[in-house]
């Protein structure tokens, strides 16, 4: 048996000295291959800190371009609360303004309740009735119940009131006059079921009266306790408020004209 002669290292052969070998066990695998980049915990991408829109910290400082939280999860408590407080209060505001401008404007150029205080007006309008008048009214007839300024000629007695609220009678050029208890317009006589039976009814008047052009001549349906145009003359169409067509109080007494 031939002895086998002793092994010798060949140069060049084996492992290099400091250079590891590849392991596959390791991240990344093959040697000179890169590893995964980090993700973070999981839930995404771990932005820089400082970068662009990031914050430094808990403290709401923030980078360029940041707002650091002054107005996001952190900062969404009291000026929230101090904006919505301050709209709803502005909103109210605007809402009673506008209530109070339709209420003056409905006032004023569209229709007025008014307080019946005495009984010429009696059986159709009793003393304490409330009354609405419609200012928009347009074209008055014969048997229209008007609300009106009080004449400058209406002296009488008792307290002064603002306004007056009778029956219209006589129109621009009709002749108004009264014979035997009853009205005659330019010599006819005048149908009036608005008036009570009885001596209530009665009406007189001294002479005929033609009514001038742009005036009316009112009377109370209360022909025997009623102040009107047989004492103080007709009244002016610039005085006429308007026409009663709704008795509003109180309910037993509700109902249009």
């Amino acid at each position: 048996m031939t002895e086998e002669p002793p092994m010798r290292a060949v140069p060049g052969a084996g492992p290099q000295a400091g250079v590891v070998e590849p392991r596959t066990d390791l991240p990344g695998g093959v040697a000179g291959q890169d590893a995964p980049a980090p993700t973070g915990d999981g839930h995404g991408p771990v932005p820089a800190p400082g970068g662009p829109g990031g914050s430094d910290g808990a403290t709401g400082a923030s980078g360029p371009g940041g707002d650091g939280g002054g107005e996001g999860e952190g900062g969404s408590g009291a000026p929230g609360r101090h904006r919505s407080a301050r709209r709803w209060l502005v909103e109210w505001i605007v809402i009673i303004l506008v209530a109070v401008g339709v209420a003056f404007g409905v006032r004023t150029y569209v229709a007025q309740t008014y307080y019946v205080p005495s009984t010429s007006m009696w059986p159709t309008l009793k003393a304490g009735d409330r009354i609405v008048v419609n200012k928009l009214s347009g074209t008055i007839h014969v048997g229209d119940i008007i609300v009106f300024r009080r004449p400058p000629a209406e002296h009488c007695g008792g307290s002064p009131v603002p306004d007056l609220v009778k029956r219209v009678i006589g129109l621009p050029g009709q002749t108004v006059s009264a014979a035997h208890g009853e009205v005659y317009i330019t010599g006819k006589p005048l149908k009036q079921p608005w008036l009570p039976k009885g001596p209530q009814r009665y009406t007189s008047m001294s002479t005929k009266y033609k009514v001038p052009a742009g005036d009316y001549f009112v009377m109370g349906d209360n022909r025997v306790n009623s102040c009107d145009s047989r004492m103080w003359g007709p009244v002016k169409a610039s005085y006429v408020v308007g026409k009663v067509f709704l008795i509003l109080w109180p309910l037993s007494q509700f109902r249009f004209f």
